[in-house]
């Protein structure tokens, strides 16, 4: 992605369709001259002589400024208005936001075009733009130009998408930390202490003569250790932050008629699928995203495992078995009206190596199945979490839920104000950091001399700016943006 900050870009920045307003943005420095020439007020003033941070009502049409400086539009000198209506091509009536350089989101002169909420009239505007000279922004082009001009840094960049894509308020909560620097600062204080640490470290072989403080070679340890456990702990934030972010697989699945869809349809409060009492109703997997306890969990419903010879059946069964693959969790349902059965012991070896929750459904009728926790266990080799429920008479679910995100956090606090590590970019380079800085400790132990410590330092300090982007890549650059939608 070769940007050039020098072009003014414009782009649609609200989803295709239908809605109560659609927004096209401009920034750059010809975007106030542009937007004059398109723009024509209720009052007639000019857009480039406005304040900044200011709203205005009128029209986008093809040739309304030059109208009106030929004096070829009707001018009310009672009110101040100004008749386009027999003079341009209105393409609509819009309120344009001036915001000027540099308190901008991207530090520069950005104009922001609110028209009504059809595909037609912002594609017009967007197409009028560009014949007067505006380049079409590339995918996250509005951020890049905001981490680029210094506004935001390269952590905060990436929370913007984060914040986008959150599927829950706790996701989006991290994310928000993330966007007012709380990686960032994280990052930077680890950095910085590493600086201090190198620079002590070369003072000491560059000046052994001066009366200068530096640090002993134990106070160097003591520190680079303490930083090193620092990185450790961030980095046990990642599995954490991981799950907040993206989420778990969680498939429903058991032989067929024990419940798995009416159970699906119960945790996403709607009917997604089609219940009888025919046996192999569901012939394809069903997904759908649901937040449990702040966790966003996509609910998979699966084809009943069963014996047939039906075409259709195989395929379901197959697909059934791609997703139990996949899954980050299985939620075995068995039917507690009916016998224990070989398709049931069946399902059961199919998931034996997942996280697994076992679920009793139909507790609400006569009883037949046998099995407890310790029949269970025998089967599985282990021992599994053993619900009792009721979807019908919505038995137990509450605490089904639970279960659920006890599995994930395995027990562990689940709630946290505290910065967490949600990218696997920024895992990648702490972990790298923190091997460094553990060869220079092992390098300092066996007495090897400074400048091999200083160099593992340095390369530590160089994976660190890689986090907030002082020392990044053009390419991991255009990996992260390309992720971006035009508009943002």
């Amino acid at each position: 992605m070769n940007i050039n900050l020098n072009d003014t870009i414009g782009a649609i920045s609200t989803p295709v369709g239908e809605g109560g307003i659609g927004i096209a943005r401009l920034s750059g420095s010809d975007a106030l001259a542009i937007a004059d020439k398109i723009f024509v007020s209720k009052n007639g003033g000019r857009l480039s002589e406005s304040r900044t941070h200011t709203m205005h009502y009128g029209w986008i049409v093809d040739a309304g400024r030059e109208a009106l400086d030929e004096g070829r539009g009707t001018r009310d000198e009672g009110c101040g208005t100004w008749d386009v209506g027999h003079k341009a091509s209105i393409i609509d009536e819009v309120m344009v936001t001036v915001m000027r350089a540099p308190k901008t989101y991207t530090k520069e002169d950005i104009i922001e075009i609110n028209c009504h909420g059809g595909i037609v009239a912002l594609r017009k505007v967007i197409e009028l733009v560009l014949s007067l000279g505006v380049r079409l922004a590339e995918p996250g082009e509005f951020t890049k130009r905001a981490f680029l001009n210094g506004r935001i840094d390269l952590t905060q960049a990436e929370s913007v998408l984060d914040i986008i894509r959150a599927k829950t308020q706790k996701g989006l909560k991290t994310a928000l930390l993330q966007l007012d620097g709380g990686v960032s600062n994280a990052v930077r204080e680890l950095k910085n202490r590493l600086i201090d640490i190198k620079a002590h470290l070369e003072a000491a072989v560059d000046f052994p003569d001066e009366q200068i403080a530096v640090y002993s070679a134990r106070e160097i340890l003591e520190r680079l250790e303490t930083a090193k456990r620092d990185m450790a702990a961030l980095l046990r934030s990642f599995e954490f932050g991981k799950v907040i972010r993206d989420g778990i697989s969680c498939v429903i699945c058991g032989r067929a008629n024990v419940g798995k869809s009416s159970l699906m349809n119960e945790l996403l409060k709607e009917e997604r699928v089609i219940v009888t009492p025919i046996a192999g109703t569901t012939r394809d997997a069903i997904c759908e995203y649901v937040n449990i306890n702040g966790i966003p969990v996509n609910i998979v419903d699966t084809a009943g495992i069963l014996k047939t010879k039906g075409l259709l059946e195989r395929e379901g069964m197959r697909v059934s078995r791609l997703w139990i693959d996949k899954a980050d969790m299985v939620l075995f349902m068995l039917d507690a009206g009916a016998d224990f059965s070989d398709e049931d012991k069946e399902v059961i070896e199919l998931i034996k190596n997942k996280e697994v929750v076992c679920v009793i459904n139909k507790i609400d009728l006569e009883r037949r199945l046998n099995v407890n926790a310790a029949d269970l266990e025998k089967c599985f080799g282990r021992c599994v979490p053993l619900l009792e429920i009721s979807v019908l008479q919505k038995i137990n679910l509450g605490t089904l839920l639970k279960s659920i995100s006890d599995k994930v956090w395995k027990g562990e606090v689940s709630a946290s104000d505290d910065i967490v590590l949600t990218n696997v970019r920024h895992k990648n380079a702490i972990l790298r950091a923190s091997e460094l800085t553990g060869e220079a400790v092992d390098s300092l132990k066996v007495s090897q001399p400074e400048e091999i410590v200083s160099i593992s330092l340095r390369e530590a300090i160089l994976a660190l700016g890689e986090v907030t982007g002082e020392s990044v890549t053009d390419e991991v650059l255009e990996r992260i943006f390309e992720q971006f939608c035009v508009g943002k």
